[in-house]
């Protein structure tokens, strides 16, 4: 378990394109460079600086310096609690601070890693899409890749939530079941998430059902167009989100590094629901494909630095 000597943590408040105080956070490794950049998107209703601390922490002992921020409406940045107005703003905020974290003179070297639970998966997935080539991998933790065909509405359906969602965006009228029971194995994680107060812990809008299921069938529809390396991670017993989706993802993605690992008996939230045993296999996995990736690319800059200054030799 990772203490509170095992990364350097800062935080600050930063600026999105629309005016709006978004809350931003990092870890760093503590006496050493960072081996690489880990960016991190979190779940619906979930933020950083709390429920990702554990796993950041994990990761910043593990030499990786590893970086959050919350979405609009979400944990400790400003807008309407539990509203998604427009997925692409997310998209929108996350790229531009990720891109001005990975521009900074002492980052510019480093890879470039995304790493996003449940609908930060389908975060992570679209700002691939946005920018194909940028990201240097995704470890996608039971990504929300599609809304089960059980809990999607028909096409009618879809209209009339699209037309009422722009006139009453914020009600809360959508069903759902209690997610929190459904995600976390362990009762005292349970506690803790329904605890934090900058989790939203109300019914979903009218607008952010919206808005996810459009973000989830512009996934679906392409996976295939999926090209960085990624490690993908589902629990067997997932409730939440669909491993299905995760093997067809793995199936199907143009990328010729990929990952596929399915976890027996394990649910949604493996990053910080299941007990301790659990944890240590799947942060071993995430963490030993990490360092694959990371060691691989600085030998081979090593390489090329090395071929770059080698001294000619005069006949």
């Amino acid at each position: 378990m990772a203490s509170e000597t095992d990364a350097k943590y800062e935080e600050e408040y930063v600026w999105n394109s629309r005016g709006m105080k978004l809350f931003s956070c990092r870890w760093l490794p503590v006496n050493q460079s960072p081996k690489a950049l880990i960016l991190m998107c979190h779940g619906y209703a979930m933020e950083c600086s709390i429920t990702m601390n554990s796993t950041a922490r994990r990761l910043a002992k593990a030499g990786f310096a590893v970086y959050g921020i919350d979405y609009e409406g979400h944990g400790k940045s400003e807008g309407v609690p539990g509203l998604v107005t427009n997925f692409d703003y997310v998209i929108d905020d996350c790229i531009l601070h990720f891109t001005t974290i990975c521009e900074q003179g002492e980052n510019k070297n480093k890879m470039r890693f995304l790493m996003g639970e449940s609908m930060g998966g389908a975060v992570a997935l679209h700002l691939h899409r946005k920018k194909p080539d940028y990201f240097d991998g995704a470890i996608l933790v039971a990504p929300m890749c599609k809304i089960s065909d059980e809990m999607k509405p028909n096409a009618v359906m879809v209209t009339i939530l699209s037309a009422l969602s722009k006139v009453v965006p914020t009600w809360k009228i959508v069903a759902s079941p209690d997610i929190i029971d459904a995600a976390f194995k362990v009762p005292e994680v349970r506690e803790e998430v329904r605890a934090n107060r900058f989790c939203y812990k109300g019914k979903p809008r009218l607008r952010t059902a919206f808005e996810l299921l459009r973000a989830s069938n512009l996934i679906e529809a392409s996976l295939h167009e999926v090209s960085l390396p990624f490690l993908v991670l589902h629990g067997e017993d997932d409730k939440v989100t669909d491993k299905a989706v995760s093997k067809q993802l793995y199936e199907v993605a143009a990328s010729s590094d990929k990952t596929l690992k399915l976890y027996p008996h394990m649910w949604h939230g493996l990053l910080y629901g299941e007990p301790p045993e659990n944890l240590q296999i799947v942060f071993s996995d995430i963490i030993t494909w990490l360092d694959q990736k990371s060691n691989y690319a600085n030998s081979r800059l090593e390489r090329e630095l090395k071929e770059h200054h080698e001294p000619l030799v005069k006949a």
